[in-house]
C-alpha cells in the first residue's frame, strides 16, 4: 500500500435536523418521516431499512404530523395551516389545500384512509375527504375552546377523541357532538400548573390512551368517564404513543430521551384478566423523543436528536439473523460533502448555504499513525447563500475545483470559482 495522508475534518458544523413525526404505513413495509427543517423521507422496511426517498425541506413548511391515505397516497400537515399531499414519484410537494382552522398540530386518517381528520389552532376539529388529485373538505365538528394537541380515530370509525390542554373529548363523528369531556387532573388535589395532553389513542375496545406533561401514560373507560390505570413513565413529559396492530403493546417517547413500552398480560397464568405492565426504559436518544411508531415486529422512534432508531421485538423474531439486530440511523443518508482533490477543496451543504473550504497543509514527515502539525491552517473560502425558500438537495464541486454546482426541488444553479490571490470570486453561469 502507498503513502497517503489522512486529513481530520473538524470544521463541517453540521447540526442534524430532529425527527417531529413518524408514520408507518398500515399495510405495507414503508415508514415516512418528517424533520423539524421540513424535510421528508421514506424508509423501506422490506430492503434493510434503506432510505428510499427524501423531499427536501422548505421555509415556509413545517410538518407536524403525516399519515397515509388512500392507498400509497402520503399526506403531511402543519404550522402553516395547510394540508399537503407529496409526490413520491417527483420527490416534492405536489397539492396543498388551506385547513381553514389557523395552525394545524395533528391529522389522522380514518381506518380506511378515505377520510383525514385535523386538528386546528381555534379549537376545531375537521373532516377532509380524500379524493382524487388531492383532499377536499366535508364538515366541521364540535369546536371548543382550546388548540387540539392529538387526535385519534376509533378502528370502527364511529367517533374521534381530542387531546387539549388539561381535558380530552370524545366526539361522534355522525352527529359531530361531542359525547364526552373528561378532565386529566380532575382526580389530582390542588393541580396548580396545566396538563398538556400531548399524544393519545383510541382502542377498539372504548378505552382511550393518553400521555401528558406529568410524564403519565393513563387508561380512561370514556363511556364512564373514569380513570382505569395510571402509569407514571417519566419524571418529565411523556410526548408521543403508538399502538400496535393487535392493540397489545404500546411504546411512549419522553422528553428525557428515554422510550417505554408497555405490554397487556394476564395477570394469572391461567386467567382471563389482564392488566397493563411497563417494561424497561430503553435510552436512545439525547433529547426529547417527538415520535414514535409500532410497526408488527419493532419499535420505531424518534428524537431532536436527528437519530431514527428500531428496535426489534425478539418474540416476534422467528430465528436471530441481521433483522433481529438493533438499527440506529445517526448520519445523513445524502452525500453532503463533496471534493475537489486537485484544488484540495472541500464544499459543505448545508441547507439554505454551501461552504468551501481549502484544506491545510504539512510539510513535516512522519511515522505512521503520527499526527503532523500543519503549517498552514484550512481556510473558509466563500460561504453561497442560496435565493428563495427551497432548502438545497444535492451539490458539487468539480475536481479541478472551478465549478460549483447546487440543485433545490425546481431549480439548478451553476457558479464559476476565480481564485485571484488571497480572495475567491463567484460568477454565476
Amino acid at each position: 500500500m502507498g503513502e497517503f495522508e489522512v486529513h481530520r475534518v473538524r470544521f463541517f458544523g453540521l447540526v442534524p435536523a430532529g425527527v417531529r413525526c413518524l408514520a408507518c404505513h398500515p399495510r405495507g413495509p414503508r415508514l415516512a418521516l418528517a424533520r423539524t427543517d421540513g424535510a421528508v423521507e421514506v424508509y423501506n422496511f422490506a430492503f434493510n431499512y434503506f432510505q428510499e426517498k427524501v423531499i427536501p425541506g422548505h421555509e415556509s413548511r413545517s410538518v407536524e404530523s403525516l399519515c397515509w391515505a388512500a392507498g400509497d397516497r402520503l399526506f403531511g400537515a402543519g404550522l402553516s395551516g395547510d394540508i399537503t399531499e407529496y409526490d413520491l414519484s417527483g420527490l416534492s410537494a405536489a397539492r396543498g389545500v388551506d385547513g381553514g382552522g389557523g395552525p394545524i398540530w395533528s391529522m389522522v386518517a380514518s381506518g380506511t384512509g378515505s377520510q383525514l381528520a385535523i386538528g386546528c389552532e381555534d379549537g376545531s376539529v375537521k373532516i377532509f375527504q380524500v379524493v382524487p388529485g388531492g383532499v377536499q373538505f366535508e364538515r366541521n365538528l364540535d369546536r371548543r375552546k382550546g388548540r387540539v394537541l392529538c387526535l385519534s380515530w376509533h378502528p370502527s370509525g364511529t367517533h374521534i377523541v381530542a387531546g387539549s390542554i388539561d381535558f380530552f373529548r370524545v366526539i361522534d363523528v355522525t352527529s359531530g357532538q361531542t359525547v364526552q369531556r373528561i378532565m386529566v387532573n380532575h382526580h389530582v388535589e390542588k393541580a396548580k400548573r396545566e396538563c398538556v395532553v400531548w399524544a393519545i389513542a383510541l382502542l377498539s375496545s372504548g378505552t382511550v390512551v393518553s400521555a401528558d406533561s406529568f410524564g403519565r401514560v393513563q387508561f380512561w373507560d370514556w363511556e364512564q368517564g373514569t380513570l382505569a390505570e395510571s402509569h407514571t413513565v417519566s419524571t418529565s413529559a411523556a410526548l408521543s404513543l403508538a399502538v400496535s396492530e393487535k392493540e397489545d403493546s404500546i411504546i411512549v417517547g419522553t422528553s428525557t430521551g428515554a422510550t417505554y413500552q408497555l405490554q397487556l398480560l394476564p395477570v394469572n397464568l391461567d386467567g382471563q384478566e389482564k392488566r397493563w405492565v411497563r417494561t424497561k426504559p430503553f435510552q436512545f436518544h439525547s433529547h426529547d423523543v417527538r415520535a414514535v411508531a409500532h410497526s408488527p415486529t419493532a419499535l420505531i422512534s424518534g428524537g431532536l436528536d436527528g437519530h431514527l432508531v428500531i428496535r426489534p421485538l425478539m418474540e416476534k423474531m422467528q430465528k436471530k439473523g441481521y433483522d433481529a439486530a438493533l438499527r440506529k440511523f445517526t448520519f445523513p443518508h445524502r452525500r453532503l460533502v463533496s471534493c475537489a482533490r486537485k484544488a484540495r477543496l472541500l464544499l459543505f451543504q448545508f441547507s439554505q448555504y454551501l461552504e468551501l473550504w481549502r484544506l491545510g497543509s504539512t510539510e513535516e514527515t512522519g511515522k505512521d499513525g503520527e499526527v503532523l502539525s500543519l503549517c498552514r491552517m484550512p481556510e473558509h473560502l466563500v460561504q453561497l447563500k442560496s435565493k428563495g425558500p427551497e432548502h438545497i438537495y444535492c451539490s458539487c464541486v468539480s475536481p479541478c475545483g472551478t465549478w460549483i454546482g447546487y440543485s433545490t426541488a425546481s431549480r439548478f444553479h451553476l457558479y464559476r470559482v476565480r481564485c485571484e490571490g488571497a480572495g475567491v470570486s463567484l460568477r454565476k453561469v
